[in-house]
């Protein structure tokens, strides 16, 4: 039998070994970690600075006084809300879509959706980058799985080619991408995506997990923002970024969504969220989708653009390729005062360990050009002179 201990010393030595960071405030500009001085953050999904947000924290002590704190059972029970309801009649029509549903997570959403949709005898083709939660689900779907290496539309027009000559009448193949990557902040060529699983009779479904709150009119995501929400089957999403809450979402046909609801296991068996966060989700849509969201985007933006010019998303990553070389530089930074996570394998291939940088609507300038020096001292070999433009 395996020794954990033997198994922890082997990801130590290659430097993959993880440890909890605990966290003594709330998520923010900056956060107070155990045993160092407090650090800027810059690690946080928090693009618009809503987690710890007078606003939020206003609504949800309203609605646990009103609604109280747990569901009691799951939605197919006794645990679907007014609130619940409420949430995704109101997101479904953010959205333009028929339909949503909602899932205590962003995790528990992926794996179930894919699940529900596919089995034996359908086809998933999905990119190589895709989060972790998506390849899950493909693999419990017990469906064939095809990877097509990052953005790559040739290769996915091969995959689909492929799946037309091994599938059934019945058989469904589904075309999986994010659309802004988690890890490297790049959006999908969403157009051609579409194109090719028009032409191949397929499904799409777009994780808008980095992207809603961020990109499009009203922050609706990369689909809205490029006009392409109706070519979408099912977009999927999450309010634990920069929503600044929890939970996962779907927006979908009525027929796909109720197959959801009688096939998605971890929305079947789990417990519905707490009907106060579902109602502080729905009232906090007006806040991400309205005025105060587009000053809050004004301001990321320009954040954005001060860290490094041109980039596509709040997500902005340095690559060093060494697992220590990342460590070491994460570890510098943060005794400076810079909370910059080290990511590597299997968040991200290997070979590619980085600093990975998310930037907020929180951030003051001054905060960003501190940072610009620290990495212009710490990692000067690496360091992009886009930077410090």
């Amino acid at each position: 039998m395996r020794d954990p201990e033997e198994e922890l010393s082997e990801l130590e030595s290659a430097g993959l070994r993880r440890r909890l960071r605990r966290i003594e405030s709330p998520q923010g500009r900056s956060v107070a970690l155990t045993g160092t001085r407090e650090c800027l953050n810059f690690s946080s999904n928090d693009y618009l600075g809503l987690a710890n947000s007078e606003e939020l924290k206003s609504l949800y002590q309203i609605h646990i006084g009103k609604l109280g704190a747990g569901s009691g059972a799951s939605r197919l029970v006794c645990g679907t809300m007014a609130a619940h309801l409420e949430l995704e009649e109101k997101l479904a029509d953010l959205k333009n879509s028929p339909a949503a549903l909602t899932f205590s997570s962003g995790f528990a959403a992926a794996t179930g959706i894919i699940q529900a949709l596919c089995g034996k005898d359908d086809f998933v083709i999905l990119d190589k980058l895709c989060h972790a939660s998506l390849i899950d689900g493909a693999r419990l779907s017990g469906a064939a799985m095809r990877v097509y290496p990052h953005n790559d539309l040739e290769r996915l027009a091969s995959h689909l080619r492929w799946a037309e000559t091994k599938r059934g009448r019945n058989s469904r193949v589904l075309v999986i991408t994010e659309s802004v990557f988690s890890m490297d902040g790049d959006l999908a060529p969403l157009a051609g995506i579409c194109d090719l699983k028009d032409t191949h009779d397929s499904l799409l479904l777009v994780d808008e997990a980095h992207a809603f709150g961020v990109l499009g009119p009203q922050g609706r995501g990369l689909a809205a923002s490029l006009g392409l929400e109706k070519r979408v089957d099912l977009q999927m999403g999450t309010f634990s970024k920069a929503a600044g809450l929890s939970g996962g979402y779907l927006c979908a046909s009525r027929p796909l969504v109720d197959l959801m609801t009688n096939r998605a296991r971890s929305f079947i068996y789990s417990t519905a969220p707490s009907p106060a966060l579902a109602a502080t989700i729905r009232d906090g849509l007006d806040l991400v989708c309205g005025t105060r969201g587009e000053e809050l985007r004004t301001i990321l933006f320009a954040n954005r653009e001060r860290f490094l010019s041109g980039t596509s998303s709040a997500i902005v990553p340095m690559i060093l390729g060494d697992n220590h070389a990342a460590l070491s530089a994460s570890a510098t930074l943060q005794d400076m005062g810079f909370l910059v996570p080290a990511i590597r394998y299997p968040t991200v291939p290997r070979g590619s360990a980085r600093l990975r940088f998310t930037l907020s609507a929180a951030h003051y300038p001054d905060d960003i050009e501190a940072l610009k020096k620290a990495l212009a001292e710490v990692i000067p070999d690496r360091y992009d002179s886009n930077f410090a433009s």
